[in-house]
């Protein structure tokens, strides 16, 4: 099975090596038929410590590094199997 990865904005640097990404996701409402907009926090390791807030990044699945750091970040785009 391939690892997701999903793409969004860094909004803080949470320790040396770990950055908050936002996701934002758009799913279309069954009753009303009108998309809403759905935003989620992932914790993701950043293991050269070269990512700044505001930058757009890609984050993969990968096995659990602590307790909340799931995700990896991807540096560039040869490493995204699209």
């Amino acid at each position: 099975m391939p690892k997701k990865i999903l793409k969004g904005v860094v909004k803080s640097i949470a320790g040396k090596q770990t950055v908050v990404v936002k996701v934002r996701k758009h799913r279309m409402d069954l009753k009303y038929k009108k998309k809403v907009i759905f935003d989620k926090k992932y914790m993701a390791h950043d293991p050269k410590e070269q990512i700044v807030v505001g930058d757009v990044v890609f984050i993969e699945e990968s096995p659990p590094i602590s307790k909340t750091k799931k995700w990896v970040v991807l540096y560039d785009q040869s490493e995204i199997k699209a």
